[in-house]
This record gives structure tokens, C-alpha cells and sequence, in this order.
């Protein structure tokens, strides 16, 4: 633990805040300081002080010598070929009182956000020992391994991209005689029944076999809850290879 000593001097925290209050009680331009007004009006400032600390005193003497330097810079007779080259004298200054200001008003912000946060009471855990500590009997991590739902997904858009682009732009336009209607309880049954006991089947080519948007769409579902069930494993040989799938159940 430890202690933080802050020092104000009659309400100022140090010789850039009283520059950005000469500064703003007189609505200066802090890209364009009048020098001369405002060293003379700090240095007042600076005399009128009853501060005896030294170490605080000494960084207000620090600043009152940097603008009176600053000061006799502007003063000093300029040659017509150093005009455009060198630099403004109050650059540096400038540049310290807007990074002084950008975090003295940051320290504002984060002051009325914990003021805000006094207010906020957050509510305990209630969750149930059951419900936290339940797990499922297959762990679909597991069954995955390193196959990702993002793989799985751009499988699936490749196919249905395919299928688009086998559709003839003349006979998709015709009337549809009648609604196929496809059951995922059906189709699981249906892949179950067509790779039991095989090893080494591509997720790819069987999705490609499939002859609908429809039935496509209900293989996929139903490989996912044939993976989660623990009736197939999925595995994938290298990064972007192909995603095989493995029966899990015997002849």
C-alpha cells in the first residue's frame, strides 16, 4: 500500500495547469500564446506566491524561466532566410500544455466513471449445483478434434455455391410440381444405414451427392447430430485438408 501526496497551489496542480488557466480566462489561442502577456501575467502569479516548499516552488521558477527564454527568442531581431526555417519557439510549450490537458480531462472522465460504478451492484451467482456441474455424456470437442464449425461452415457454402451454379437459368424458372419434404431423423437414419462400419468418407463428396438445397442442408444437420450423438467421428488429416468421416458403429 502506499500513499499518494498531491500538492495544489491555490487550486492549481502545477505550473502547466495555471498556464492552461491564464490560457482559458483570457481565451488565448493555445496554438497562437501571446508570449509577452502571458509570461508577465505568470510571473505576477509567481511573485504573489506564499508557497514555501521549494520542491514546488522550483517547478514554477522552471516554467517561469521557460517563458521568459521563450520570450526573449520571439523578441530577438529575425534574418529574412531563417524566417521560413526555424522552428516556432512556442512549439514545444504548445505541444506539453495540449498533452497536459488531454489527460487532465481523461482523469475527469475516469473520475465520474467511478463515481457511476459506486452506484452498480452486481448480482451473485444462483445458478444451480446440477445445472453448473452437469456434462454431457459425449463431449462434441472431443468428437470434433481439430475440425472447427468455421471448416464445417465453408464445406457447406462451397456445396451450396456449387448447386447454384449447376441450376439451368431457363428450367429454374418453371413451376414446382410438388414440395420435397426431407425429415433429419430420416436422413440420419439414411447415412447411418450407407457408411455403418466404414472408415474414410469425405464430408465433401457426400454433401456434392446430394441431389437438393434441401437435402443438402439436412445432410449437414444431420452429420452434426450424428457427431453428437457418438455415432460417427469426424477427423482432418492437415490444416484446409479435406474433413473425413468415420462410422463409429460395427456392421
Amino acid at each position: 500500500m502506499y500513499t499518494k501526496l498531491e500538492f495544489k497551489i491555490n487550486d492549481f496542480q502545477g505550473p502547466l495547469d495555471l498556464l492552461l488557466h491564464l490560457i482559458d480566462k483570457n481565451k488565448y489561442n493555445i496554438f497562437d500564446i501571446p508570449i509577452v502577456e502571458i509570461t508577465e501575467q505568470y510571473m505576477e502569479y509567481v511573485n504573489n506566491m506564499q508557497e514555501k516548499n521549494l520542491d514546488i516552488m522550483s517547478e514554477f521558477l522552471v516554467m517561469a524561466g521557460t517563458l521568459l527564454s521563450i520570450k526573449a527568442k520571439m523578441l530577438l531581431p529575425k534574418e529574412e532566410e531563417e524566417e521560413d526555417d526555424e522552428e516556432d519557439p512556442r512549439a514545444e510549450l504548445v505541444r506539453r500544455l495540449i498533452e497536459y490537458k488531454m489527460y487532465k480531462y481523461a482523469s475527469y472522465e475516469l473520475k465520474d466513471m467511478e463515481i457511476g460504478a459506486l452506484g452498480a451492484y452486481y448480482k451473485g451467482e444462483s445458478i444451480p449445483a446440477e445445472v453448473k456441474n452437469y456434462k454431457e455424456e459425449i463431449d462434441p470437442a472431443e468428437v470434433i478434434g481439430d475440425v472447427t464449425l468455421v471448416k464445417l461452415n465453408q464445406i457447406f457454402q462451397e456445396v451450396m455455391k456449387r448447386n447454384i451454379d449447376r441450376v439451368d437459368p431457363v428450367r429454374s424458372k418453371f413451376g414446382t410440381i410438388e414440395k420435397e419434404e426431407v425429415r433429419i431423423e430420416d436422413k440420419m437414419a439414411d447415412i447411418r444405414a450407407n457408411i455403418r462400419g466404414l472408415k474414410g468418407i469425405n464430408f465433401r463428396t457426400l454433401l456434392e451427392y446430394q441431389c437438393s438445397k434441401m437435402n443438402v442442408i439436412m445432410t449437414f444437420l444431420a452429420i452434426l447430430e450424428l457427431m453428437k450423438q457418438g455415432h460417427i467421428c469426424i477427423r482432418q488429416e492437415e490444416i484446409f485438408g479435406d474433413i473425413i468421416i468415420d462410422s463409429l458403429e460395427m456392421d
